[in-house]
């Protein structure tokens, strides 16, 4: 028995969509059949996202959306149900990063990194959960999925990122909560935590000496590339995983086992 890859009828909000693993978790669920809601603060670029979709024959909308702002997120969530409908799947995506030693890690950069990658996470998926969890009181078999991207910096601390690695660490425990809470009303939620993938965004990290060594620690001796996330954003998104509910899945090619 085979499994088919339908997201017809199927509405996804993707934060951070602007670029880099947002963009290409937009092309892959519209790709598959879903209306994409794109989200971020760059909007020019998401309206070029928007216009490659819908010439590959996909359905897309834009909103505007700072997860550093509570506001922000509020009107964004209610503007993505406005101009698609209700949201089935959230890939809870944006997210900073800086790099420094923690005793040069000052007020401003704790702020930046922890108001977009716990802070911001946690609301958007608490407001987009407020909305799943009333449709589910209404009908009970109803199905939503939401997907928070964490890292496998959650899961180890990196060198330089241990801003970064304690944000992505309460990302994990967060998904593991709301999964707790809100399983009852059908909300399955899951973490992804990718381990080196490179993105337009992360080229220059990669090609120094430094870089390019740790790609020998990993088993397969190679950094990721977005699609190497694809059958795993399938899965969780979907129908199939009507049984995962709390699992933090590391996609990082065994860098959390070393």
């Amino acid at each position: 028995m085979g499994i088919e890859v339908n997201f017809e009828g199927k509405i996804a909000l993707i934060t951070g969509a602007s670029s880099g693993l947002g963009a290409r978790f937009a092309k892959v669920l519209a790709q598959a059949g879903a209306q994409v809601v794109l989200a971020a603060r760059r909007i020019d670029r998401l309206k070029e996202l928007r216009a490659e979709i819908e010439a590959d024959g996909g359905a897309a909308h834009v909103v505007e959306l700072d997860v550093s702002d509570y506001a922000s997120i509020k009107s964004a969530i209610a503007h993505a149900e406005t101009e698609a409908g209700p949201l089935d799947i959230l890939i809870n995506n944006a997210g900073v990063s800086t790099a420094q030693r923690l005793l040069d890690v000052t007020p401003d950069d704790y702020a930046y990194v922890m108001d977009t990658n716990q802070r911001g996470a946690f609301f958007v998926a608490q407001e987009t959960a407020k909305r799943m969890v009333a449709r589910a009181k209404g009908d009970p078999k109803k199905q939503h999925r939401i997907i928070n991207i964490s890292s496998a910096a959650g899961l180890r601390v990196f060198p330089q990122f241990g801003i970064y690695s304690v944000s992505k660490a309460a990302v994990v425990h967060m998904t593991k909560a709301m999964a707790a809470e809100w399983g009852k009303y059908g909300i399955n939620v899951n973490a992804i935590c990718p381990g080196y993938i490179a993105t337009e965004n992360d080229h220059p990290y990669f090609e120094g000496e430094a870089a390019q060594a740790r790609q020998h620690f990993l088993p397969h001796g190679r950094i990721g590339r977005p699609e190497d996330l694809d059958g795993l954003l399938l899965l969780l998104a979907g129908e199939e995983s009507r049984f995962i509910n709390g699992a933090i899945v590391s996609a990082d090619n065994g860098m959390s086992i070393q």
